[in-house]
């Protein structure tokens, strides 16, 4: 066997960043791993387990703002060998922010580590899009299906897939997840499950507009880290790949798992409130958060958290009526990939708690 390759995280402080740190030392994948990003890993909110990754001899934290091209050219200049795999997570992932912002923090930083990758003789750079650019229809969007982004962050995400597409001599592998729960997740569905625990204080039933065929796909932390890399080893170059467990999530079984945590009853709003938001989704948004923010910040006091990076502020880009379906099979029919978490449950939103509950970033509720 040769040596174990040498690898770039970029945003390797962030959700799927974390995990992929994690996966990349217990699974003893390679030989030396760089994160870089924005944020210390003492402050990034990491659970002990994580922390103690970052400490390990084969992993290198370096902060650096990587929309700044110096910054990013620095990173590739200080090695001594070029990476095998540079995998980028980095950039904004939160929604209802500026265009200027996403460019500059999706689309040009991309294309910045990309080109800097490519001229540093990387092996192979995986980018991380969103299966929100595809046109959001009922139906299993695939990897060939018609791109037409409903969420800002998306459609700059798509912008940066095309600009990656178009730098010569890059070897480049794009993924699509949905939506990306688990242990460190923020903005999945982490706003649904802090909506849970509000309503489990306030002993009422939790209504959710639209109803409950409405699709929001999901995949796994572990399995979106493990197919990232399976795309590095072994797909070919240019290839595109969905990442969506085969459960086909929708908002009635992210409602049944929530009940199964909270002990809670779900249902949906009647017809009348649906029109009303469709006709002034701001001030639905505006109002289901007048509904959750106080509460939560006043459960959070009682069980005396000060500070957490998780809010119950939903922003009316992810209460739209849009369906998020993707069909995640090519990476299985053709690089033999298997969901280890094939369907959401309540499993899958306890873990979510216990992450942040264990750092007291969370209500301890049972």
């Amino acid at each position: 066997m040769g040596e174990k390759p040498r690898v770039l995280v970029l945003g390797g402080v962030g959700f799927i960043g974390r995990n992929l740190v994690k996966h990349l030392v217990n699974e003893n994948l390679a030989s030396r791993i760089v994160v870089v990003d924005k944020v210390l890993p003492a402050t990034g909110f990491l659970s002990q387990e994580h922390q103690k990754l970052f400490e390990n001899p084969i992993v290198e934290f370096k902060q650096a703002n990587l929309s700044k091209a110096a910054a990013v050219k620095s990173i590739f200049e200080a090695e001594g060998a070029p990476f095998k795999y540079v995998f980028n997570l980095a950039g904004e992932t939160k929604y209802g922010q500026s265009e200027d912002l996403y460019k500059e923090r999706v689309l040009d930083l991309s294309v910045t580590c990309a080109t800097e990758a490519k001229n540093a003789k990387a092996g192979r750079f995986i980018e991380v899009s969103t299966a929100q650019v595809y046109e959001p229809e009922k139906k299993h969007s695939k990897e060939g299906d018609k791109i037409k982004p409903w969420t800002t962050l998306a459609k700059f995400k798509a912008q940066a897939e095309e600009a990656l597409k178009g730098i010569s001599g890059l070897s480049l592998v794009i993924v699509r997840p949905a939506v990306v729960y688990g242990p460190a997740d923020v903005n999945g569905l982490a706003p649904r499950v802090i909506a849970g625990a509000v309503y489990s204080e306030l002993k009422e039933k939790m209504e959710c507009l639209w109803g409950p065929e409405l699709k929001v796909n999901t995949v796994h932390v572990s399995d979106v880290v493990r197919a990232l890399w399976l795309v590095a080893e072994k797909a070919p170059d240019g290839e595109i790949y969905n990442l969506a467990d085969p459960g086909d999530t929708d908002q009635e079984l992210i409602n049944h798992s929530l009940e199964s945590v909270f002990g809670i009853k779900t249902g949906y709003v009647g017809t009348a409130l649906n029109l009303l938001a469709n006709v002034n989704l701001r001030a639905a948004a505006e109002e289901i958060n007048d509904k959750h923010m106080k509460p939560w910040i006043a459960l959070c006091k009682k069980h005396g958290i000060s500070h957490t990076p998780l809010t119950a502020y939903i922003d009316q880009e992810v209460i739209v009526d849009k369906h998020l379906s993707v069909d995640g099979s090519k990476i299985t029919n053709t690089l033999g990939f298997a969901y280890q978490h094939p369907k959401l449950n309540g499993q899958g939103i306890q873990e979510i708690i216990d992450y942040f509950a264990s750092q007291n970033l969370f209500p301890k509720l049972k």
